[in-house]
């Protein structure tokens, strides 16, 4: 028996992991250790690790490391706690792998934190980039961090063959959310309405602005350009938390205050991943700088307003309307994202991410790939340079 630990440290990685824990649980050769972290132990971000539990995922370790700061300092400072309580915990108990996602900062801290212990990393979502979010230098870190790499597509699997690692070591799985669409029972909009008492108008919205973390001295001003378009546009919307980023409090702080002034507009704290599958099956289209809007959105057909540089990088379908944080470009993307024309032209809109098929990939490359000195030691995959004369 492999014993695997698994980290999660907020609602999207956690809706990303859903049916690979899944996977993972039924197989009687795995032991999961699920070790939650980050914003799941924060009443501030709606203490979603009550969501895991209702799953009925055992949890292993609970990793206490954000500070209430979100300053620069504050976040850094939340870092290093996480290597600090990952090790404790790793020293306690090693799992056979360790199982990290994409780029924030607290997976970062699990996978240094497994560096000295010898654990083998394998890194979910590597060779993405998102140029104008500090996530990016955290997730090619990831990759460089990691043992075994588990890429969306083929174009990120290039990228992290240029970052050096051996071919062998990469499998491209896709994108292990969109497994369950073929497994979860949507909400209806009555039921929706009636666990998160909020009215659902026949136009409304899904709104999700994260900090851009390379420009966080501009969160106030961004997102004041977003709500000034949003109203404007006079379409109703459902706002979502944003991360716990530098500089995400203004964001909270003014969707508050938005939301408390308009009847029409409504704040869930974590919808989960069936009611907020559900949602994306409703709503009109998303707006504002969410992974989701990339990665999940294509699925469902639906529209998604990219607004400022966050997403800067990634992969995209045609469903994504790119605008820059100037309330009259939100606004044009919001009109043209509402128009019947541009929804009915996504029919047939084919994912970039897959089709739902990753969770079974992954768990038969976790299952088999064999533990020791090769795949710990690992070498540098040299690719072929031309290096150009400067003068």
């Amino acid at each position: 028996m492999r014993t695997v630990g698994l980290v999660t440290t907020g609602r999207s990685d956690y809706g990303n992991y859903r049916p690979l824990l899944a996977e993972i649980s039924k197989d009687p050769t795995f032991e999961l250790r699920l070790l939650v972290s980050g914003t799941h132990l924060s009443a501030q971000h709606g203490y979603t690790v009550r969501a895991i539990e209702e799953d009925g995922f055992k949890i292993a370790e609970r990793v206490e490391l954000l500070l209430s700061s979100d300053s620069p300092e504050g976040i850094s400072k939340s870092m290093g706690l996480g290597i600090l309580g990952f090790a404790q915990v790793f020293a306690k108990s090693r799992p056979d792998i360790l199982v990290v996602c994409g780029d924030r900062f607290e997976m970062h801290a699990a996978a240094l934190a497994a560096l000295p212990f010898k654990i083998p990393v394998a890194h979910l979502s590597g060779g993405e980039l998102t140029e104008g979010a500090i996530d990016d230098g955290l997730r090619h870190s990831l990759t460089k961090l990691s043992h075994l790499h588990f890429p969306a597509t083929q174009q990120y699997a290039a990228r992290i063959l240029q970052l050096g690692e051996e071919p062998w070591r990469i499998t491209v799985a896709g994108e292990p959310s969109l497994d369950q669409l073929h497994t979860l029972k949507f909400l209806t909009r009555e039921e929706l309405e009636q666990r998160f008492s909020i009215r659902l108008n026949r136009q409304f919205l899904i709104v999700t602005f994260h900090p851009v973390t390379l420009e966080y001295e501009r969160a106030g001003e961004h997102i004041t350009e977003l709500l000034a378009a949003l109203q404007a546009s006079g379409i109703a919307a459902v706002f979502t938390l944003p991360n716990a980023d530098t500089g995400n409090q203004i964001i909270r702080e003014k969707i508050e205050q938005f939301v408390s002034e308009h009847p029409d507009a409504h704040l869930v704290d974590n919808f989960g991943t069936q009611a907020y599958f559900s949602m994306l099956r409703l709503a009109t289209a998303l707006l504002g700088n969410s992974s989701s809007g990339i990665l999940e959105a294509a699925s469902f057909e639906l529209p998604a307003v990219n607004v400022g540089t966050r997403q800067d990088g990634r992969v995209r379908a045609r469903n994504v309307i790119d605008v820059g944080c100037q309330r009259e470009h939100i606004l044009r993307g919001i009109r043209q994202a509402a128009a019947p024309e541009f929804r009915r032209s996504l029919k047939g809109l084919i994912n970039p991410y897959g089709t739902g098929h990753s969770s079974p990939i992954i768990v038969e490359r976790l299952r088999s790939v064999e533990l020791g000195d090769k795949l710990i030691h690992k070498k540098f995959h040299n690719l072929p340079v031309t290096w150009e004369k400067t003068s």
